[in-house]
């Protein structure tokens, strides 16, 4: 649901203080949309949790994946992605107070009321603003869109995968993960 007043990042902060359990309040392009996610939505959550968790746990150094948070990305968005990924040179910045900063991973998994948002205006504004890879994963068509830089030069993303439920996600950032598509989507 989006609220027809618009504001700014710093007018949202200023209003929107308090937790809200079970719903995720985000400014997208300057407008306060609020979601709650329903079990499709939760249960790929929790399996792409459990595997960036295991994988990221399994050896120091590999970083820390975290719920969502509140990111500022700019002036009219502050986005909450479902799942963030920090390397670890960067995870200092979760012991500060929040807005924090754009993370290396970013995952929005679909649901009915954001996912125009992930697929449209979110991925353009984390792409524009540096996000080094970005997923976005399709409940309804049991896939994964995979957008990611080539390189660290790269100004956008140049690289982009639709994954398929017989077909493994993995990622350059993330070296030896791998999951198989079909896992993130039980029966």
């Amino acid at each position: 649901m989006a609220v027809a007043q618009r504001m700014t990042t710093d007018e949202f902060l200023a209003t929107y203080t308090e937790e809200t359990p079970g719903r995720t309040i985000q400014l997208i392009a300057g407008e306060v949309v609020v979601n709650q996610p329903k079990a499709p939505h939760q249960r790929a959550l929790v399996e792409l949790l459990f595997a960036l968790k295991t994988w990221a746990t399994a050896e120091g150094g590999r970083g820390e994946v975290i719920l969502p948070l509140a990111v500022r990305v700019d002036d009219e968005n502050l986005y909450a992605p479902d799942l963030l990924w920090y390397a670890q040179d960067r995870v200092g910045a979760l012991e500060e107070s929040g807005p924090y900063p754009m993370p290396d991973l970013a995952v929005e998994v679909r649901s009915p009321s954001t996912w125009r948002y992930d697929v449209g205006v979110k991925r353009h504004v984390y792409e524009q603003r540096g996000l080094r890879e970005l997923w976005l994963v399709d409940t309804k068509a049991c896939s994964v869109l995979a957008y990611r830089r080539s390189s660290g030069g790269a100004t956008g993303f140049d690289v982009s995968l639709e994954l398929e439920r017989d077909e493994t996600l993995s990622s350059p950032l993330l070296p030896g993960f791998a999951l198989p598509v079909a896992v993130i989507f039980p029966s």
